[in-house]
Order: C-alpha cells, then structure tokens, then sequence
C-alpha cells in the first residue's frame, strides 16, 4: 500500500472515531461540588451518604421520600392522606394564582402538599412519622400541613404510638392567610393530647425550619434534635436587630448557638439519624 492511500485511510477511520465520539453524552448532575468545604464528588456517593459532605460534614437538602427511606424500616410504610390537597380560599393571587402555584408544586415534587405523613417500623417499633418537603412552596405550613400532621398525632394517640415529626419549613403559608396561623394550635393541641396519654414526642429540626413551624410543633418535642449547622429561627436576623437595635452573634440563628442555650436536647448527624431515634425509642419502649 502506497504512503498517499494508507493516510486516506487513516483519515476515514479518525473521521468515524471522532463522530462517535462526538455523539457521547455526559450528564450534567454527574458531579457535585460541596459548597462549604470545595470538595468535588460523585453524585451517587453523596447520595449513599445520605446527602452529607464525607469531608466537612455539611447537610445538603434532602427530601421527604430520602428521609422516609432513610428512617423506617423496608416495606413497613404506609402512607396516609396521602392526596389531601389545599384549596384556594382567598382567591389569593400574587404573580401567580394560588391555585396555579399549587398545580405547579404538584407537577415538580409530585407532591400534593408540603409534608409527608405515614406509620412505620424503626427498628420493629410501630411510630407515626411526619416528614416535611421544603420544596413544596419552602415547605409552608398551611391548612393541609396542619390537618395531615393533627390526623397523624390523633392516630399515633388513639393507638398508643410515638409521634416523629420531621421540620424543614420557611413559615406559615401566606397565600391561605390567618387560616395558615390557626394550624400552630390546631396541631399543638393534638399534641397536647398526645402528651396527656404519657406518649413520645420527638422533634427534628432540618435546615430551615423557621416561622410558624418553629413557634409551634417544632419546639415542643419531649425530645428536640437537630441536625448541625441547620438554620433555626422565628423571625428573620434582620427584623430582630431592627427591632432590638444590636447586632446579633453571627451564628445566632444555628442550632449550635441553640444548643448552647438550652433550646435542643441533640445536635445529631444524619448519618447516625436513626441510630439516635432507635436509642430513644428502645429505652422508651422498654
């Protein structure tokens, strides 16, 4: 084969190579970058990991579905009120009608409302599990959030069962007005209830919980975990040093700082989540 016929040939060849190549893929989310520490992994490994950075310990959102699989034994879940859906009072419209937001919420999360309720299994002990979405409209308690966790208490108290409640909220639902605010009683006397009968209440705290959510059912737990460095508040920092006229500590609003002043029993881990609430619910059964 002569030199001018062997480099045409070579041509055709990287030619073909290089086309296929071409119409390679990569997927955009193969990666993730922890924005606190820098560290660059791979996307399934965080996830495994249970959405925690394996180098600096920082809590990446998570989930209601991933808490769920997380926390309860397999195949020991049911749902309930599962298509329990707001409805639109006020006719509230902002940029959006209310009603669009919510067809918008549903269509993204495929939830119909911003938390999760069920009974389950941890390690064989029957609880009641509530587990907020902050995806869902930033995780805002309105009237839906209200009833699906008062039902859940009602049931954990009718069946002598612990009640788990896991918070990640921005606040009360404005769009649903003072109806948003009459759920902080609403599930505070459930739990009330609940407490009467000598039952356990544990709370956990997420990053956000905020608003409403905090000056209710978020801090009333028998039992107030936290997870690290979650953001945890009633009012905004910039209100209250409006209000006061000082200027806050810089971690005021973390549960470290809470912690520090008697406000939380636990700061745990995701990763040793469950461990914590198998511990207390164990010596609580026992």
């Amino acid at each position: 084969m002569c030199l001018s016929s062997w480099l045409i040939k070579k041509r055709s060849v990287l030619s073909k190579i290089g086309s296929q190549v071409s119409e390679i893929t990569i997927p955009q989310d193969l990666w993730i970058k922890c924005d606190i520490c820098g560290l660059l992994m791979y996307n399934q490994f965080l996830y495994k990991n249970l959405n925690v950075c394996p180098k600096c310990d920082n809590h990446f959102p998570m989930f209601s579905y991933d808490r769920i699989s997380q926390i309860i034994d397999v195949g020991s879940w049911k749902p309930l009120d599962v298509k329990l859906r707001a409805t639109d009072p006020l006719n509230f419209e902002d940029i959006k009608m209310y009603k669009h937001r919510l067809r918008e919420m549903k269509k993204k999360t495929g939830l119909y409302d911003a938390v999760q309720t069920g009974i389950g299994k941890i390690v064989g002990i029957r609880v009641a599990l509530g587990t907020m979405d902050f995806r869902f409209m930033g995780g805002s308690m309105g009237s839906v959030v209200g009833e699906k966790l008062t039902r859940l208490i009602e049931i954990a108290t009718n069946n002598n069962l612990p009640v788990i409640v896991i918070c990640a909220s921005g606040g009360a639902r404005m769009q649903e007005g003072v109806l948003s605010l009459m759920q902080m009683a609403k599930v505070s006397s459930a739990l009330y209830k609940h407490r009467i009968k000598n039952l356990l209440y544990i709370s956990v705290l997420t990053s956000p919980t905020t608003g409403g959510v905090t000056a209710s059912f978020a801090m009333l737990g028998d039992f107030i975990i936290a997870e690290p460095s979650a953001v945890i508040a009633f009012a905004g920092r910039r209100v209250i040093e409006q209000t006061i006229k000082e200027d806050l500590p810089k971690n005021f609003h973390t549960s470290e700082y809470l912690f520090e002043h008697g406000f939380l029993d636990f700061i745990i881990s995701r990763t040793k989540l469950r461990s914590k609430l198998s511990q207390i619910l164990l010596l609580h059964h026992s």
